[in-house]
């Protein structure tokens, strides 16, 4: 099972990035799929999440900024992000899991290798 993260870059405040999560061995439409964040010295952070049913969860911080949506004949999990801010500046991690739990990083059994945002001011 592997998740490809990609998307990742150098963006001015107010731009707009998509990030793209491949998964392969897994489908993405048959487990929860979200995305974290961290900077360094801090803890991963929930930021969105897709369940299996489709149902979708945003942190606060980035409600009506980020949508996260999934493309099942790419077996693909993405996050838009618009409005970005620099303090959205993190690498960003896709993760995958069958748990319920999807708001603690400890619950998810699959990650991707992260993807770099900055963004500017």
């Amino acid at each position: 099972v592997q998740l490809q993260a990609s998307g990742g870059g150098l963006v001015q405040v107010g731009g707009s990035l998509r990030l793209s999560c491949a998964a392969s061995g897994r489908t993405v439409s048959r487990y929860n799929m979200a995305w974290f964040r961290q900077v360094p010295g801090k803890e991963r952070e929930f930021v969105a999440a897709i369940r299996m049913s489709g149902s979708i969860s945003y942190a606060d911080s980035v409600k009506g900024r980020f949508t996260i949506s999934r493309d099942r004949a790419k077996n693909t999990v993405y996050l838009q992000m618009t409005s970005l801010r620099p303090e959205d500046t993190a690498v960003f991690y896709c993760a995958s899991t069958a748990s319920v739990a999807i708001y603690q990083a400890a619950n998810y059994d699959v990650w991707g290798q992260g993807t770099q945002v900055t963004v500017s001011s």
